[in-house]
């Protein structure tokens, strides 16, 4: 082994822009939902409505998830720079977007299991209450949609997503080792799921209430809960997948990974490659990662700090330990 390897690089534990447009945006959208969802239950209370104490419970469950983003971001923040978090905070946000899945999952089991109950038992509806507590939660969860699209776009664009400061309309600059696919905060999307479910299923509900005051069609308010209940899941499903992905440090399939055995099999200063003898690279933040190469190379001018150099145009790869072996250390 070269006794210039292995070489660490430490991690600068930052709160960065991104996260705090994704914090801001949950926060209000939070507070918006955490109004709405009192209003309707008082309103349901003093009006003796089931329709609106029943979206204000329903509201109250969105906010529970949003609230759980949106501590997810302080947390991040809060231990930015607590040592004990070897490669920062991050996944404390990929944690809360999990969550956030698994009670979505949740939520369409019990719309499938309510939609089911109606079509067997058919109850009586107050069409116009019922009208008109769907199209105030639509307007409401497309004001916080708008909301957190603003806080991604902002996110996406700063220095949270594209921290390397290339330019968004050219993705592939410095010879296509930026990433933009899947590196999105995944905290604001579960936060942004929440609430475009609650908003689809607002068009829904309004459909099918329409249909059932005009047609007489009451089953179809069970039917449109049943298909929601199937977007619902669709969606989870990927929130699942992406932040499952992380979680489990399933990266070795990303594109970085060929593009680090490729910038090291044809270095035109290099005679003969090193062989690639043991590598590991997974995700430390959005479009952050850290990699772990050991080669084996006869070659004296293939030492760690020539490696890390010719991964240097790899501005993804934030932290990089390299191990050189030589054939006599194998022997």
């Amino acid at each position: 082994m070269s006794p210039e390897s292995p070489q660490y690089w430490t991690p600068n534990h930052s709160f960065d822009d991104g996260n705090a447009a994704g914090e801001r945006g949950t926060r209000l959208v939070l507070l918006i939902t955490a109004v709405t969802m009192v209003v309707e239950i008082a309103a349901g209370w003093w009006f003796n409505s089931m329709a609106l104490l029943a979206d204000g419970w329903h509201m109250s469950s969105h906010a529970l998830a949003i609230g759980l983003s949106a501590l997810a971001y302080t947390a991040a923040r809060r231990y930015a720079d607590d040592p004990r978090f070897a490669f920062g905070t991050w996944k404390i946000e990929i944690l809360a977007g999990f969550a956030s899945a698994i009670f979505l999952v949740g939520v369409a089991l019990a719309m499938v299991i309510g939609s089911v109950e109606r079509l067997l038992a058919p109850q009586d509806i107050r069409f116009p209450e019922a009208i008109t507590v769907a199209v105030v939660g639509l307007v409401v969860n497309v004001v916080c949609a708008l909301i957190l699209n603003h806080a991604g776009e902002h996110s996406h664009g700063g220095h949270g997503h594209d921290h390397h400061g290339h330019d968004p309309a050219h993705p592939h600059d410095h010879g296509g080792h930026h990433h933009d696919h899947h590196d999105h905060d995944l905290n604001l999307r579960a936060a942004y799921l929440h609430v475009v479910v609650d908003a689809a299923t607002s068009v829904l509900a309004i459909v099918a209430l329409l249909g059932g005051m005009l047609y007489g069609w009451n089953w179809l308010d069970p039917v449109m809960g049943i298909v929601g209940a199937v977007l619902v899941a669709r969606w989870s499903r990927g929130l699942l997948r992406d932040t499952g992905r992380v979680l489990l440090d399933r990266e070795m399939d990303h594109p970085v990974v060929g593009e680090i055995r490729e910038a090291l099999a044809s270095h035109p200063h290099w005679p003969a490659a090193p062989r690639i003898v043991d590598l590991h690279v997974w995700r430390v933040g959005r479009n952050r990662f850290a990699a772990i190469v050991s080669v084996l190379t006869g070659d004296p001018t293939i030492t760690p700090t020539a490696i890390k150099r010719a991964l240097a145009p790899h501005e993804e790869l934030i932290h990089i330990s390299v191990e050189v072996n030589r054939p006599q250390d194998a022997a």
